[in-house]
């Protein structure tokens, strides 16, 4: 029988990230890994990749494009206070999430009209339309 690490030596980058709050459950963070989604120091990274604090991590994911370094290892999803305070996300990484965040709000929202089914009065006029009545 071989002993094992302790659970603070090695952990999985798609644990992680998982523990990180980076996404929702494990199986999106091993398929962002693998479409490649993932870097580690500037590599794409497989799910089983180990990481150490110190490593920078590059993920792309619904919320941005995060550019972080680890300070801590967790193989346990918490609050997230205690996922914030296991990376540091870097200064041009934070600047450039909120600009995109303000051009997404600086964008005009147009919603297309008619979409969903016709009314009751619409029907009448397409079919007044068609020569059906």
């Amino acid at each position: 029988m071989t002993a094992r690490n302790g659970p603070s030596d090695r952990v999985r980058i798609d644990k992680w990230l998982w523990a990180a709050r980076f996404f929702k459950t494990r199986s999106l963070a091993a398929r962002a890994c693998d479409l490649g989604r993932v870097e580690m120091n500037g590599q794409q990274c497989k799910p089983s990749r180990e990481v150490r604090p110190g490593d920078l991590l590059r993920v792309k994911n619904d919320a941005g494009d995060f550019q972080l370094e680890i300070l801590a290892l967790s193989q346990m999803r918490g609050p997230a206070a205690v996922a914030q305070a296991l990376y540091r996300e870097t200064d041009a990484s934070r600047e450039s999430r909120r600009q995109l965040a303000e051009e997404r709000k600086a964008m005009p929202y147009f919603e297309a009209p008619g979409e969903g089914r016709p009314s009751k009065r619409d029907r009448r006029q397409i079919d007044r339309l068609r020569g059906r009545v």
